[in-house]
This record gives structure tokens, C-alpha cells and sequence, in this order.
């Protein structure tokens, strides 16, 4: 039940309840630390809000120092009596062996702030490393270097994040437009759209042969739609300096798609929305009543969303983006809704499979920034050391690293 190295007179347990834990988000840094080393860690699913449970070294304790880490030495009696709770068919329970920090790409414009994107926030304040990738690495199948991708907070329909409406004279978006047609240009593209959709379909093979990947923001509904309207033109002039093809909406192919289906996309180009299956502009919630519930899971039949959803609350504060939240209508029936606001009805947090892989889908932009415009100044997370909604992005990042146990039946 314990770790198979011996000599270990203690152990090193990381508590994630909400009482114990100073700092959250640096606790899977630690994990990841651990990981880094070669000495696996398990992963207490449901035990104190998901705590982790190391070899005990003197490193281990003078880092979780440093970084302002809770933990707890226990004795490898106290430890075989926790695992032995967890074991319990009464518990709704399970220790999940984490082997190999799995090696992480980000991708992103290489120009990008680091606090324009979560997820690249949270890596950063943790310690966790990461690579930047982007287009030219993604089409050379660099991918296949990594088990974990993160898409930043892209626009894969080539509309340039579908700004034009309010900042088409904005110095910034000439910038960034001109920026992309010339890099689409050296790859060897005509049109960004092109080169978006090329890369969208490498990323697609990636997950299908095994990959993990984890998308915020538009990035979400981006890529399916990217998917979907494969060989269709579905550009305003002012993107691709063509009209779009006529009738594109019934060309679609939601076959192609991973996550959603039978969506509507927004003619407008002046309209800062890609289509219907973002709430954004539909729903009517107050900021003070604005929250998502996660779902519970049984540890021991259903680990993957169990590991998902691990944290101290299962009320986790909403927070807006481009892509704030998934029209359930628009969910295809595969797909597990792990989070999602039961007033409304809106999904936040979902999970599919696709081949091999898998990937999870987080709408907003930034969980402790309700309403991120551009502009605005980073998140400071030192101020937010212990957000639930930022552990959910940290929960995503270790799962690729848990031992890959045989579905039970």
C-alpha cells in the first residue's frame, strides 16, 4: 500500500483541505517537484480535500518552507492507517499513484504576456515548468514530444479572436492581424484561417493518439468550430479579404467536432461572439450569485473526473472571458459536465475522450478576475493562494502523471 522504495521511516503528507493548507496552489508545485526527482507521490483522492502524500526528505521539507507549503511528517504506521481508511469499500475514497511529471506545453504566441493566459499565471506560481509552443512546432509534430498541451486563449476560426467589432482601429489588433497574415504567409498559407485550421487537425491527431490536452477561454469553442467547418469558408472579407462561402452553416460537420454540436455560428462580424454554444451573452446572473457546483464522483469507479475535481470546496466562484460558460443543449451526450451552474443550467467544466487521449474544457478567462478586459492589470495570486478555481487548472496538469491503472468493470 505504500511506495515500494523501503527505509522511509516517515512520510511527507501535503493536507489540501480548506483548514490546513496555507497555500494550495504551491502544493502541486511541490508534487510536481517530487515527481521531477523520480520518487512517485499518491494522489489521496477525497482524503482532506485531496491531499498528497510523499517520501519524507529533508529537501522536500526545506521546499515547502520556502514556498509557504503546509505538510504534516507522519509515521509510516500513521501512513499505512490512512491508506488503510482510503482502502475502505465505506469511503468514498481512493490513493492514486502519480510516477512521471509529465512534460508540458503551453501553447502560445511567443509575444504573449505571461499573465494574458491562467493557466501560463499558475505554472509560473507554482513552479511547475513549461514550454512555450506555437503554429510552426505544432505543424513540425513537436507535440509528440509532450504529454500535456494547453491551448491559450486562441481564436482557430482565423477571425483574428473576432475583435474587429470594437477595436479594429486599435494599434494593438492592426498589429497582431498583420503579425499573423505574415507569419501565415513565411508557413506557407494564404490565409490565417488556413494555417488555424492545419493546426487544429495536428492537435486533434495529438489528443487521438494519446495526448492530454486543456483549453480555456475561446479556445474551448475555437477549435470545435475550427473542426466542424473543415474546407469551409466561413471568413467575413475583413478576415481573410474574401466574403465567406454562402450557406457555410449547413456545411458544417459536427462529426469533426470534440465536444459540442448542432451550434449556430454568429454571422455578425461586429459581434464579439463565435457562436451559440457560448452563454455569454445570454445569461443573468449577478457576480455576488455568480458560482458553479462540482460534481462528486466516485473515487474508485470513476477516478479520472474524480481527480479532476479535487479541492477543498465544491462551490467554486464564476468568472467571465470571451468563452464564459457551454449552452448544455449544444454538449454532446459523451461528454461529462463536471461543472456547471445549476440556476442557469450552463456547463463551465467538461471532460470527453477522444481516441486514446483525452482533454478537458474550462470556460472564463481567469478565476480570480471576473471580468477580464483587455487591458487589465495580472492577477496577483499571491493574493489568491488558495482559489478553487485555480486548483482545478493545477488538477488537470498532475493527471497525466497518475499510473494508468485497467478500467474496472
Amino acid at each position: 500500500m505504500l511506495f515500494s522504495t523501503s527505509g522511509f521511516a516517515s512520510y511527507l503528507l501535503i493536507p489540501m483541505d480548506e483548514a490546513s493548507q496555507k497555500n494550495h496552489l504551491k502544493a502541486y508545485g511541490i508534487t510536481y517537484y517530487s515527481l521531477l526527482q523520480g520518487n512517485k507521490v499518491q494522489w489521496l483522492l477525497n482524503y482532506r480535500g485531496g491531499s498528497f502524500l510523499l517520501e519524507d526528505h529533508e529537501a522536500y521539507r526545506n521546499e515547502c518552507t520556502i514556498r509557504g507549503v503546509s505538510y504534516e511528517i507522519i509515521s509510516e504506521a500513521e501512513a499505512v492507517i490512512i491508506l488503510e481508511l482510503i482502502a475502505s469499500p465505506s469511503q468514498n475514497m481512493e490513493s492514486v499513484i502519480l510516477e512521471k511529471a509529465p512534460k508540458i506545453a503551453v501553447y502560445s504566441p511567443k509575444g504573449k504576456q505571461p499573465w494574458d493566459d491562467a493557466v501560463t499565471m499558475v505554472l509560473q506560481y507554482a513552479e511547475i515548468p513549461y514550454e512555450l509552443v506555437y503554429d510552426q512546432e505544432v505543424l513540425e509534430d513537436k507535440l509528440l514530444l509532450y504529454e500535456w498541451l494547453h491551448l491559450h486563449h486562441e481564436d482557430f476560426t482565423g477571425q483574428f479572436g473576432k475583435f474587429y467589432g470594437a477595436f479594429r482601429m486599435a494599434p494593438w489588433y492592426i498589429d497582431n492581424k498583420i503579425k499573423a497574415e505574415k507569419y501565415a504567409t513565411e508557413m506557407g498559407y494564404q490565409k490565417v484561417s488556413e494555417q488555424k485550421l492545419d493546426v487544429s487537425l495536428k492537435i486533434r491527431d495529438y489528443v487521438i493518439g494519446g495526448g492530454f490536452m486543456f483549453a480555456m477561454c475561446s479556445a474551448t469553442d475555437s477549435f470545435d468550430i475550427a473542426l466542424a467547418s473543415e474546407g469551409v469558408d466561413i471568413c467575413e472579407v475583413m478576415f481573410d479579404g474574401d466574403p465567406s462561402e454562402k450557406g457555410y452553416q449547413q456545411k458544417l460537420d459536427y462529426n469533426n467536432t470534440f465536444a459540442f454540436t448542432d451550434f449556430v455560428l454568429e454571422r455578425n462580424p461586429d459581434i464579439y461572439e463565435f457562436s451559440n454554444i457560448d452563454t455569454t451573452r445570454k445569461r443573468k446572473v449577478l457576480k455576488p450569485e455568480d458560482y458553479f457546483e462540482l460534481k462528486e464522483y466516485s473515487a474508485k469507479w470513476d477516478m479520472v473526473p474524480s481527480m479532476l475535481c479535487q479541492n477543498h470546496t465544491l462551490l467554486v466562484k464564476g468568472f467571465m472571458g470571451q468563452t464564459t460558460a457551454f449552452n448544455t443543449a449544444l454538449i454532446k451526450p459523451t461528454i461529462m459536465i463536471m461543472g456547471q451552474n445549476n440556476v442557469n443550467g450552463e456547463a463551465r467544466y467538461i471532460h470527453g475522450v477522444k481516441g486514446k487521449g483525452m482533454y478537458t474544457f474550462f470556460g472564463g478567462h481567469d478565476p480570480e478576475d471576473y471580468q477580464h478586459r483587455v487591458g487589465d492589470p495580472k492577477t496577483e495570486l499571491d493574493l489568491h493562494p488558495n482559489s478553487p478555481g485555480y486548483r482545478l487548472i493545477l488538477n488537470n496538469v498532475l493527471f497525466p502523471a497518475a499510473k494508468k491503472k485497467k478500467q474496472k468493470t
